[in-house]
């Protein structure tokens, strides 16, 4: 009789409890661990109020949810808030809604603590998992498969062995950080001059004193200042989950909640009216300045016993929402890469590690690239002439040249199957939509073709520009 395997999975957020699940799923024996307390706990949600309660999730991440466990992607979408496209707010009170695809394709703004509590209530229900919450690690040796692990709630050290070490414990992560000790790993560090403060929206009411969203809740609400901007996201409770971004630099220069005040008001004077001036102060003093990084690592595993997930592999800015949607991607594509023996043997599964490490380095360089990229056009280039003009000859293009609308469900039995749909797609598609709504194509051919589309849209912009002198000078010279 085949021995029952062993992984360790260290981190239980969303992408280590879908990665818990996924080897459950395939017969592993799975342990989970934890350095913070149980988040189903009271005491845990309180500590935690000052945290975003919401996220951006599309595509790619509910495909990957769907592919563990189809039961609990169905849940979360009951449950999240569809929006739309992005609603501009000009600093004079004008709205600008910018749909995100032409055949009503949406993100979904969901509860962070749903999500997560959702899917590690998923995972401790498995017969193949077991959670150890408040458990740190101290150490792993990897050659002898074995971890040290250090319980704070009975202030003692233990030795657990394992087959397969899986870390998907954030940007910080200690099980990259042991790796880097045995791997000879590339690794980079970034802080971006930016920083994020979390502000609350609270409810408005309507006649009779019930809750109503102050906002359109079927939008991503932005507020595009060229260097900073603030943005909004709707909670199913009627408030808004709003985070400012700016340059440190910015944010020291305001000093006092007094200054604070007086800026926001400049800036963002539609938005202070719905949060409240006693609300924005109370927020700026209570909750943290919180810095931006951007991590990158290669290769992310090592031999046929150990690799790194989500944030711990490839933290990024989250300015295209897909921090979340990539890290639980990843998953699925780890899946993809099975043993070429078909089994479960050492040299197969170092074999199907070392392919992902290979495949996967290409795609998560293009998406932190693109993440830092679309923040800049969401700060600034959205309220651009240019912008809108390029726009609407991105979707005249994209209409022009489509077969037909592919939806999340068409896609899903493709991606159980393979990495990514085989050749790239035909016709022209705007960036938005393959990064969002195609998970069945990688991020370094969405950056690829997202190249070679911008340089016919400068031909054209540039064609169109000269045609117009050229006419303009024609009917002058004419009128003389």
């Amino acid at each position: 009789m085949v021995q029952q395997r062993k992984a360790v999975v260290v981190g239980a957020g969303p992408v280590g409890c879908l990665a818990a699940l996924m080897l459950a799923k395939h017969g592993w024996k799975v342990e989970l661990y934890e350095g913070r307390p149980d988040i189903r706990l009271l005491s845990s949600k309180v500590a935690s109020q000052q945290r975003s309660i919401n996220l951006a999730i599309s595509h790619r991440g509910i495909a990957a949810i769907q592919s563990v466990d189809p039961g609990a992607a169905q849940r979360f979408m009951q449950s999240a808030i569809p929006m739309r496209g992005r609603m501009i707010h000009h600093v004079d009170g004008r709205l600008d809604s910018q749909l995100y695809d032409r055949d009503g394709q949406c993100i979904n703004s969901i509860d962070r603590s749903l999500l997560n509590e959702d899917l590690l209530e998923e995972a401790s229900r498995s017969s193949n998992v077991r959670v150890f919450f408040e458990h740190k690690i101290r150490s792993v040796d990897f050659e002898n498969k074995v971890m040290t692990i250090y319980d704070a709630s009975q202030s003692r050290e233990s030795q657990v062995s394992f087959d397969l070490c899986v870390g998907a414990d954030g940007s910080y992560s200690t099980i990259r950080r042991q790796m880097m000790r045995v791997v000879r790993m590339d690794y980079q560090q970034e802080y971006i001059k930016h920083e994020y403060i979390e502000l609350r929206m609270p409810a408005a009411r309507d006649g009779e004193g019930h809750p109503v969203f102050a906002l359109d809740p079927n939008h991503l609400h932005i507020w595009p200042r060229k260097s900073f901007m603030l943005i909004a996201l709707p909670n199913k409770d009627c408030t808004f989950t709003c985070t400012l971004f700016a340059p440190s630099s910015d944010l020291d220069q305001l000093g006092t909640a007094e200054n604070f005040l007086t800026w926001f008001e400049t800036h963002f004077p539609d938005a202070l009216i719905a949060i409240g001036g006693k609300n924005l102060i109370k927020d700026f003093t209570h909750n943290p300045r919180s810095p931006l990084i951007c991590t990158r690592a290669n290769p992310y595993h090592y031999k046929d016993r150990a690799i790194i997930l989500g944030d711990a592999a490839h933290s990024m800015v989250p300015f295209y929402g897909q921090g979340l949607n990539c890290g639980l991607e990843d998953e699925e594509k780890v899946v993809s890469f099975k043993p070429d023996d078909g089994g479960m043997e050492d040299v197969g599964l170092r074999r199907a590690l070392s392919r992902y490490s290979q495949e996967r380095h290409k795609d998560l360089i293009a998406i932190t690239d693109l993440a830092m990229a679309n923040y800049v056009e969401m700060r600034h280039l959205v309220t651009t002439p240019l912008y809108i003009v390029r726009k609407a000859l991105d979707n005249i293009l994209y209409s022009l040249t489509r077969r037909q609308a592919t939806s999340l469900g068409t896609l899903a039995g493709n991606l159980s199957k393979e990495l990514y749909v085989k050749g790239e797609p035909r016709g022209w598609m705007p960036l938005y939509t393959m990064v969002t709504f195609r998970p069945d194509i990688s991020y370094d051919t969405v950056q690829r073709m997202a190249a070679e589309q911008n340089w016919i849209v400068n031909v054209v912009a540039g064609v169109t520009t000269a045609a117009f002198f050229v006419a303009g000078g024609i009917l002058w010279a004419r009128r003389k």
